[in-house]
Formats: C-alpha cells, sequence, structure tokens
C-alpha cells in the first residue's frame, strides 16, 4: 500500500469506529464525547487538502511506506 491509501484506510477507521462508540443507538456506545474524535479526524482532513499537508503521511514516508499519486 502506498501512503495515500494508509492515511484514508486509517481515516475511515478512526471515523467509523468513534461514530460506533458516540452514538447513542449503536450497540457499542460509550460516550458522545467519541464524536469530538470524528470531528478532529474529519477537520485534519480537511486541513490536509487545504494546505497539501498531512503529519501521518509524513511520518509514514520516514519510515520507509512508498509514497504515491
Amino acid at each position: 500500500m502506498k501512503s495515500w491509501q494508509i492515511v484514508r484506510l486509517v481515516a475511515g477507521t478512526f471515523i467509523l469506529l468513534s461514530l460506533a462508540l458516540g452514538v447513542q443507538g449503536s450497540p457499542l456506545f460509550v460516550s458522545p464525547w467519541w464524536l469530538a474524535f470524528t470531528a478532529f479526524v474529519g477537520a485534519n482532513l480537511l486541513q490536509s487538502a487545504l494546505t497539501h499537508w498531512c503529519l501521518m503521511d509524513s511520518l509514514l514516508r520516514k519510515f520507509g511506506v512508498e509514497p504515491g499519486c
């Protein structure tokens, strides 16, 4: 996998998990505060789209993950 694919995979997983933990109708509900994590991930995705820079992508590349377009 290329670095951009891993970033999207992790972001999508975090969003779905935090929604499952934060929405009251979910069988995995813990606290509505998990929705703040969803907002944090969404804000980071928005920031990376506007600035063309993503911390996780930079870290993955330093660990030797192949960059891609």
